[in-house]
C-alpha cells in the first residue's frame, strides 16, 4: 500500500521534534534579539504601545525564522563538522528572513484602528532600525550556536601537561592544513607554538593565529627558549637535501624531527596532522626520487601474463605489489623459499598465483615457462649477501649466473615479449664474487637478445630496507646495544629507496629496446660512517654515548 508523502507542516513537525532543542533555542534568539533592539532604540524606556505591538510582532518574527532555518535546512545537522557551505545557508536564511520581517513591518504598519497607537505613534508597527537590529542579532545567535565548539572551543581537553609542544617549519598550504587540523583535534595531543620558515616576508605574521617567529636557524634558541618537544616538517615537495639540513638543525637543538610524506605519497593532495610520520632513513638519501612514466609501464604490463622470481625477497616482493596496480591479466610470483612466498600471496591484494621452482632447476624452469607462458619477466632471484658469497662462490654462480642462464632460454623457447634482470652497481668494476656473478649474468641476458625477445639489465645500488643489507645490520646491532661495526671510516656507497628500484625496474622494462643495461644516476654517495651515526639517531640514541660505533677493517 503507498503512503502518503507528508505535507509540509507535518514534516516541519517532524524535524522540530528531532531538534527540539535547537528549535527552541531559536526562538529564545529571536524573541531575545528583538526585545534588545527595541530596549537600545528606546534607550531602555519605551512606549507602552511599542511593547504592546512588540508582543504582537515577535511570536510570528520567530516562527517565521524557523521556519526559514528549516527551509534552509539548518535543523539536523551535525554541526561540529560543518564548513563553509552550511555557514553560507545560514547567512543566506538570516538575510532572507529580515527582509521578510521588513516588509511585514510595513504592512503592519499604518493607520490600523485596531493598534490606537499606530497614530501616535508611527506608520510601523515596530522601529525600522528594531526590525533590522534584530535580524543581524538572531543571525549572529544562531550562528554562535551552531558554530560554538569553533569559535568558544567547547570541545573535549587534553590536559596540558600531556601535549607536546611542536613548532611547524613550513607555513605554506600544507602546513596551513596541519595546523587547523591539530587546532581542530586537541586529542591529537600537540600545542602549536609557532610557525618557522626561511621566507622573511612570512616571519611575524600569523597563520590560523599561529604566529611565524623565525627561520630555521632560530629553532635551537626557539627549542630551549619555548620548551619546544617536537618540530614537524609541514613540506610534502621537501627535497631530500632540505630534510637533511633540519635534521641536522634538530640534532644540534636535541628535539626529534617528523616530517609529512611525498607529494605522490598524500592520497587527493590534502594533508592532515595525522599524514605525519617519523623520520626515516630514505628521506636522507641525498637525491631527488626518479619519477616514472606510469602510462608507458601500464602499457606493456596491462592484461599481460607477469613472471617475478624472486619474488619472496624485498626487490621481488615490491615488484609484485607495484605490478598488481597495473592490472596484468595473470601475474606469477616464483620463488624456491615457500615461508616467503606464502607470506607475500596473503600479503598483496589481488590475484597472485604462487610458483614454488629453484631457477637452478633447468628442467623444471622450462616446463613452468611451457606451462604458462609468461609474457613479461622480472629476474630478481639470486644471492647477493657480499661477505658470505666470498666464502661460497660456487652457490653465487650456480644461482646468479646458470639461474639466470636457465631462465633466459626458456624465456626464448616460450616466446616471452620483455626480459628484465635485476642487477647491481657492484657490476660496473667488479672486485667480489657478487658483483662478478652479476656481470656474467649480465653478459647472459645480452647475448640472448635479438632472439624475439627484449632483453634488458637494471644496475642500482644498495636498497634501503632490503633483508641483509646494511641499514638493516645496523638496526639489528642497536637493538643489542651495539657496537654498530664499519668497515672502513672512509668507505662510501649509494643508496636508493626499495620503492624507487622497483619503479626503475619498471620503467626500464618500458624502455628497453634490446641489450640495454640502465643504471640510475644516484647523486652524492654516502659515507657508511655518516649512514651509521644517522642509524643510532633514527633509533632514538646518540652515537658513541649510547652506542659506540666500531672499525672492524
Amino acid at each position: 500500500m503507498r503512503t502518503k508523502k507528508r505535507k509540509w507542516p507535518q514534516r516541519l513537525l517532524a524535524w522540530a521534534r528531532r531538534d527540539v532543542v535547537l528549535v527552541l533555542l531559536d526562538l529564545a534568539v529571536v524573541i531575545m534579539s528583538f526585545m534588545f533592539a527595541l530596549v537600545l532604540r528606546f534607550e531602555g524606556e519605551v512606549p507602552e504601545g511599542y511593547w504592546n505591538a512588540f508582543w504582537i510582532f515577535v511570536p510570528g518574527a520567530a516562527l517565521a525564522y524557523a521556519y526559514i532555518n528549516f527551509s534552509f535546512g539548518l535543523y539536523g545537522q551535525m554541526w561540529r563538522y560543518a564548513s563553509i557551505r552550511e555557514a553560507r545557508r545560514l547567512l543566506l536564511a538570516g538575510l532572507v528572513v529580515t527582509g521578510f520581517v521588513l516588509a511585514s513591518s510595513e504592512l503592519l504598519g499604518g493607520q490600523d484602528p485596531r493598534l490606537p497607537f499606530s497614530h501616535d505613534l508611527g506608520e510601523r508597527v515596530l522601529p525600522l532600525s528594531v526590525a533590522v537590529l534584530g535580524g543581524v542579532m538572531s543571525l549572529l545567535g544562531f550562528g554562535a550556536i551552531r558554530f560554538q565548539s569553533r569559535l568558544f572551543g567547547f570541545q573535549r581537553r587534553i590536559a596540558a601537561e600531556s601535549q607536546k609542544r611542536v613548532l611547524l617549519f613550513g607555513a605554506g598550504d600544507a602546513g596551513a592544513m596541519v595546523a587547523r587540523d591539530i587546532l581542530r583535534h586537541p586529542e591529537l595531543g600537540l600545542k602549536p607554538v609557532g610557525f618557522v620558515d626561511d621566507d622573511r616576508r612570512k616571519i611575524g605574521r600569523t597563520l590560523h593565529g599561529i604566529k611565524v617567529i623565525g627561520p630555521r636557524t632560530a629553532i635551537p634558541q626557539l627549542v630551549e627558549g619555548r620548551h619546544i618537544n617536537q618540530v614537524l616538517m609541514t613540506i610534502p615537495s621537501a627535497t631530500s637535501e632540505l630534510v637533511r639540513e633540519v635534521a641536522e638543525v634538530c640534532e644540534r637543538a636535541a628535539v626529534p624531527l617528523r616530517v609529512l610524506p611525498s607529494v605522490k605519497e598524500i592520497v587527493g593532495g590534502r594533508v592532515s596532522a595525522r599524514d605525519i610520520r617519523d623520520l626515516r632513513i630514505e628521506d636522507l638519501l641525498g637525491r631527488q626520487m626518479v619519477q616514472t612514466d606510469l602510462q608507458a609501464v601500464r602499457e606493456i604490463l596491462r592484461g599481460r601474463r607477469v613472471l617475478v622470481t624472486g619474488a619472496g625477497g624485498s626487490i621481488g616482493s615490491e615488484i609484485v605489489r607495484q605490478v598488481a596496480a597495473f592490472g596484468p591479466s595473470e601475474l606469477l610470483a616464483l620463488d624456491h623459499d615457500e615461508i616467503h612466498l606464502h607470506e607475500l600471496v596473503t600479503d598483496v591484494d589481488g590475484g597472485v598465483r604462487p610458483v614454488l621452482a629453484d631457477v637452478r632447476d633447468a628442467w623444471r624452469i622450462d616446463d613452468l615457462f611451457e606451462e604458462l607462458r609468461p609474457q613479461v619477466v622480472f629476474h630478481a632471484a639470486a644471492h647477493k649477501h657480499l661477505p658470505l658469497l666470498e666464502h661460497h662462490a660456487g652457490e653465487g654462480l650456480r644461482t646468479n649466473v646458470l639461474g639466470t642462464a636457465n631462465l633466459a632460454r626458456a624465456a626464448v623457447r616460450a616466446g616471452v615479449e620483455r626480459f628484465v634482470l635485476i642487477s647491481t652497481d657492484k657490476a660496473v668494476r667488479p672486485t667480489s664474487v657478487m658483483g662478478a656473478s652479476k656481470w656474467f649474468a649480465e653478459q647472459v641476458v645480452r647475448s640472448h637478445d635479438g632472439r624475439g625477445c627484449i632483453f634488458s639489465a637494471v644496475r642500482f645500488g644498495n636498497v634501503v630496507g632490503s633483508r641483509g643489507g646494511v641499514i638493516q645490520t645496523f638496526l639489528r646491532q642497536i637493538e643489542h646495544g651495539g657496537p654498530v661495526t664499519v668497515t672502513d671510516a672512509g668507505m662510501a656507497r649509494y643508496f636508493m629507496s626499495i620503492e624507487e628500484a622497483v619503479q626503475l625496474v619498471l620503467q626500464a622494462a618500458a624502455l628497453a629496446e634490446g641489450g640495454e643495461v640502465f643504471t640510475l644516476e644516484m647523486g652524492e654517495p654516502m659515507k657508511i660512517m655518516d649512514l651509521a651515526r644517522r642509524v643510532i639517531r633514527l633509533a632514538g640514541q646518540v652515537p658513541e654515548r649510547d652506542v659506540p660505533i666500531t672499525m672492524v677493517g
